[in-house]
């Protein structure tokens, strides 16, 4: 008699990884790949999912260019998806089970210019040309946090779980 090996759907861990020169350039550029990338990874260009990621992208990536910029030095966008639908075995119900979850890090070297975390930040003054970025983050994103990064720096991470 064989054993019954339980059924388990694959899990497909997809990362992306690129540096981008801490400048207005560098964050539209990354801005673009990520969408590229994501459509690659079956997120299509124009679904809620693509923009909601691509809207998080452009945010990180211009705080750090402006907010944590160090002259000569790059920022890093890492994308990272989980839980791919099964390549093999019966199709999830679509009404229970998760969805595959987004992880979004951008990385800068400026450990000292530490924005305020999630849950602390304040609305600025309705004449402020800026301030809204990480609120917007707050607001789409389902999680995020701020990390260190030793020796020097820190990591945004936002998390979105994107639909099956």
């Amino acid at each position: 008699m064989t054993p019954t090996v339980p059924h388990r759907t694959p899990v497909t861990v997809r990362m992306f990884t690129q540096r981008f020169s801490s400048t207005p350039l560098g964050a539209r550029l990354a801005r673009q790949l990520a969408l590229y990338r994501l459509h690659r990874w079956d997120v299509p260009y124009g679904t809620v999912a693509s923009d909601n990621a691509g809207l998080l992208v452009a945010e990180l990536a211009a705080n750090a260019v402006t907010h944590g910029r160090v002259g000569g030095r790059d920022f890093e966008l890492a994308l990272t998806l989980c839980g791919e639908p099964a390549l093999l075995g019966p199709a999830p119900r679509t009404d229970t089970a998760p969805g595959r979850l987004l992880r979004i890090d951008v990385t800068d070297l400026r450990g000292e210019c530490r924005p305020p975390g999630p849950g602390a930040l304040t609305m600025p003054d309705a004449t402020a040309a800026g301030g809204r970025g990480l609120l917007l983050v707050e607001a789409l994103a389902d999680r995020w946090e701020i990390l260190d990064r030793t020796p020097t720096g820190k990591t945004v991470r936002a998390e979105l779980t994107l639909p099956r």
